[in-house]
Order: structure tokens, then sequence, then C-alpha cells
């Protein structure tokens, strides 16, 4: 980005195509001209490069939570290096967010990713399947059938994704991760439910899942289950526990403890679940495992530090 600026005589209109057509790898020239024009008018060049200049610097994490409208996640496989949109930077930003939506787009090429980038805002802000159709040329799939509603109140939350998904993309193919990370999503998916789980539908936490349950040992036997899915796999997952308070929305949950539950995963090495005092708590004398005391942690966004155990199969 900073290379197209440094030509000599750049201008806007050649710098915001060039973001278009280099950066971001598209090869319609008209669809590429379309989309520069829609940048300039959104913000001026001198802008544009006061915020390049200073990118590592801004960060607007903080503001996230004040967004109440529902949000639409876009995310890819990381396609091509450098892609901004990434799972991982998905993940990080998606517990932010009080109601959102996310989209893995997949497409190997660039019209499959602007059909299904159409077909996601299209069903996202309701639009009639005769008129997604009309813009992509294909009949709207049928949708999935409705989740099980998820309660409002305490639960048992569970956050669970692959450790390292971006260097296993790299290391794999994004064609053979994606196919196993799907793989292990409906293993995940069906493990939860066998230990009276539901998995929720709405949220995105990157390559995993996020569920909840109502009793502490079912949650941290669907999580001790989820470790060897994943190992089996070969797609070792991060894993955390917490209980708190959760609020229902479209299908989608969230709170404070959702939030500190996504912040426990994000300290557990590959495999291994860790638990926040509360779930240990509630779950010392029943789930016929050990505990080991990780000590205080202090959590990103959470005020005070929060006492983590690792779980321990006896």
């Amino acid at each position: 980005m900073a290379s197209l600026m440094e030509v000599p005589g750049a201008d806007w209109e050649f710098v915001s195509e060039g973001i278009q057509r280099i950066v971001l790898g598209w090869n319609d020239n008209d669809a590429s001209r379309s989309a520069a024009a829609l940048i300039r008018e959104s913000v001026d060049y001198e802008t544009f490069r006061e915020f390049w200049r200073d990118i590592a610097k801004w960060d607007a994490t903080e503001f996230l939570p004040k967004i109440t409208a529902p949000t639409l996640l876009f995310h890819t496989n990381k396609l091509r290096p450098g892609n901004p949109f990434d799972p991982e930077q998905a993940r990080k930003l998606a517990p932010y967010l009080r109601d959102v939506r996310s989209v893995m787009v997949k497409g190997a090429t660039e019209a499959e990713r602007n059909m299904e980038t159409i077909l996601a805002i299209g069903q996202f802000l309701g639009a009639p399947p005769a008129a997604i159709s009309q813009f992509t040329g294909a009949s709207t799939p049928t949708r999935p059938a409705a989740a099980p509603p998820v309660p409002s109140g305490t639960a048992i939350i569970l956050f669970a994704d692959i450790a390292d998904s971006t260097a296993l993309t790299e290391h794999l193919g994004d064609a053979a991760f994606r196919e196993k990370a799907r793989d292990l999503d409906s293993a995940l998916r069906a493990v939860i439910g066998e230990h009276s789980g539901t998995a929720i539908e709405g949220k995105f936490l990157g390559d995993g899942v996020l569920a909840v349950f109502t009793s502490a040992r079912q949650a941290i036997e669907a999580a001790i289950a989820c470790g060897k899915a994943g190992d089996d796999a070969g797609l070792p997952l991060h894993m955390g526990l917490h209980a708190g308070d959760v609020i229902r929305e479209n299908n989608n949950v969230y709170g404070g403890a959702v939030n500190i539950a996504s912040r426990i995963a994000g300290l557990s090495a590959a495999g291994e679940v860790l638990v926040s005092a509360t779930v240990r708590s509630l779950a010392r004398t029943s789930a016929g495992v050990g505990f080991e005391d990780r000590g205080e942690q202090s959590l990103k966004g959470v005020g005070e530090p929060v006492r983590v155990w690792a779980v321990r199969e006896d």
C-alpha cells in the first residue's frame, strides 16, 4: 500500500484503483474502478494518507461494544497474502459486537467470492429471494432449519477454536484446511449436542464454535471431547470456559461473561481446557477431573484479574 503512494505523481485515483487491483486482487477493471470511486467518495486522499502512516496506532476496539445495530462480519480463509479479513482478525473482533452474524467467503475465484458476498448481504438485509437472484444470477439456497432458542440467564460458556489457523492454512493449503475445518466443525457441534449443550449459530469466533450449557460438568466433558476431536483431526483447539449471565438476541449470546470466556480460551495452550474459578467451583466435586491452578490472569477489557484453572483428567 505504501509503495503505491510513493509512486512519483501518484494521485488519489491512481492509488484507490491500485488498492483494488493489486492489494485486493481485483481483476475486473470496471468493478475495480467503481469500487475505487466509492473509496474516493468516502475519504479524501490526505486523510487516507494520514491514516495509513499511523495505522499501527489506530485501535477502535473500545468503540465496538457501543454498536447496537445488527452487524455483518465478513472473513475469508486467507486466500491472499496480507488479506486483512482472515479468521484470526475476525475472531478478535467478534466478542466485542453485541449482535453479529458472520460469513466466511470461501469462493476460489473472484466471481464466486463476489456472489457469496452479495448473497450474504441480501439475506442479512432480508431482501426477497427474487431480488437477490437478480444480482447473483443464482437461486437463493434454502435456509437451514432454525436452531433451538438460546435462553437468557446464567449459562456455562464454552469457546473452542483452532489454534494457529493461519499457519495451518499455509501448511495444508486453503482447500485442504477448509475441508478439515468443516469436518471438525460438524464433529464439535455433534459433541456439544451429545452433552446437552447448544452451539450458537449467530456468533462468530473464527475457526471454531461457541456453545452454552446449563451444567458445568457437561460443559467440561464437552470441552474435553472437543479437544480430542481436534487432536484426532490434526487441528488442536484453544478452549476456555466461564459461567455468568448472558443475554440472548437473534440466536446470539452476549455479555461480559462471553467476553471473559473468549479471553480465557486465548490463554490456553493448544489442546488445553482452561476454566474460570467460577466454573471450577461449580464442577469441583462432580466433573471427575482435577484442576491445576494457573493463578490470577489479567484479561484484556476486563477490569479485575480472573483466576484460571487448567483441567486435568484423572
